[in-house]
């Protein structure tokens, strides 16, 4: 065996002792600093760290307040325990907090332009509206960033500012890199509802087409715009105007359903009109499409024609409200000595189809007799499938179907 390839080993056994030994110095020197630093805390914030360990919650802001007292300078400490304070709900003590911080002149800029972030919060969750967004105005102009464009967004949605909304959504939608053209749509819907209802039918008018603009697969406009025409007595423009939805989203077309054959019938052509919902019912069924089609059907031919209808319908697409429906046409059909059990079972199934005859926000799960376009709950916009929990119920069984099949 050739030693003379080995001569390399004294060395590294050299480099290997003289890593080991700078490791364990730098340790030394980290190990100094940090008892050096600890012995400067006071043991309030010790305290403080231990209840906090503890969940006493009370207690540890108390052992913090201390440690500000006494020190001043501990800025990120007075940041954290303005922030538990506002998450706490004790508003009134984090803006005092932050008040202070944002007055003192020894802070430097960036900390400053945090303390009046943290205020500019501070007040809209008390619910001062027009101080948080002072705050947040100047700190756009400085330095302007998407969680201040957010922020400034939701107080203009909660003022009903929507020309300022839809300019704050404008800027986040390059401070995010996110498109914000839908709720700018709707936006736009707002101000032509306002404008509508306040008579200025022609600023409306331009404000929804301002929102098809803004996004062309906005439902919204065509339906108000539809709503209007009929009101107005422009039936024949209402129809053609709702028959658009169907070239932007076919699952809304249900919420025009009722103005479609009321408008029909205002203008002498209830079969046409009952035609077209029939059509439109068989393409792309829908629980409102059916209560539609049902009465009008009901109205306009019969009892037995509405009752072959729902029967068609329920075996097509079995769902409780379809069956309360059948149930309903069977009673008007069923001999007196039946009449009085078919009503007992009508009754049992109604009341569990009027649980399902709800709409569900998909973004926080609100549940509603009504349809919404911005949730109530989470304020999301178009998060209201307009379909009911018993057709998302059954569409989702039926994609398992296919998925098992």
């Amino acid at each position: 065996m050739d030693f003379e390839g080995w001569s390399w080993l004294p060395w590294a056994f050299i480099a290997l002792a003289l890593f080991f030994g700078l490791g364990w110095l730098a340790a030394r020197i980290d190990i100094k600093q940090l008892l050096s630093e600890s012995r400067a805390l006071p043991a309030s914030y010790f305290k403080g760290l231990n209840f906090l360990l503890n969940e006493q919650q009370d207690k540890a802001i108390e052992a913090f307040i201390e440690v500000t007292k006494a020190n001043p300078e501990t800025v990120e400490l007075q940041f954290a325990l303005g922030s538990l304070f506002r998450r706490r709900g004790e508003v009134d003590r984090a803006i005092r907090i932050h008040q202070e911080l944002a007055q003192r002149e020894d802070l430097k800029k960036e900390q400053r332009r945090i303390a009046h972030f943290e205020l500019a919060q501070d007040y809209l969750k008390a619910g001062l509206l027009d101080h948080a967004e002072r705050i947040l105005v100047d700190l756009n102009k400085a330095d302007p960033e998407a969680k201040i464009h957010r922020y400034l967004l939701e107080i203009y949605i909660q003022e009903k500012e929507w020309l300022k909304a839809i300019d704050a959504a404008k800027q986040l939608e390059v401070s995010a890199k996110r498109d914000y053209q839908k709720e700018i749509a709707n936006y736009y819907c707002e101000l032509a509802t306002t404008e509508y209802v306040h008579g200025r039918r022609e600023q409306a008018q331009i404000f929804l087409g301002e929102a098809l603009n803004a996004n062309r697969k906005c439902v919204r406009a065509n339906l108000l715009a539809g709503d209007w025409a009929a009101a107005e007595g422009r039936h024949a423009d209402a129809i053609e105007v709702w028959k658009l939805i169907e070239n932007q989203n076919t699952d809304y077309l249900g919420l025009a359903a009722q103005g479609m054959f009321d408008s029909y019938k205002a203008i002498g052509k209830t079969t046409d009109g009952l035609n077209l919902l029939r059509g439109l019912q068989s393409r792309y069924p829908t629980i409102d499409f059916l209560n539609v089609v049902y009465q009008a059907t009901l109205e306009e031919i019969g009892e037995d024609a509405a009752y072959l209808l729902i029967r068609d319908e329920v075996r097509k697409t079995p769902t409780l409200v379809g069956l309360d429906k059948l149930l309903e046409a069977q009673i008007a059909h069923a001999p007196p000595e039946r009449r009085q059990d078919l009503q007992l079972m009508k009754s049992l199934v109604h009341s569990h189809a009027a649980a399902l005859s709800a709409y569900l926000c998909s973004s926080c799960g609100f549940r509603a007799k009504q349809f919404y376009w911005q949730c109530p709950a989470c304020g999301g916009w178009e998060t209201f499938p307009p379909k009911r929990t018993a057709e998302l119920d059954m569409a989702e069984r039926h994609l398992a179907h296919i998925h098992m099949g």
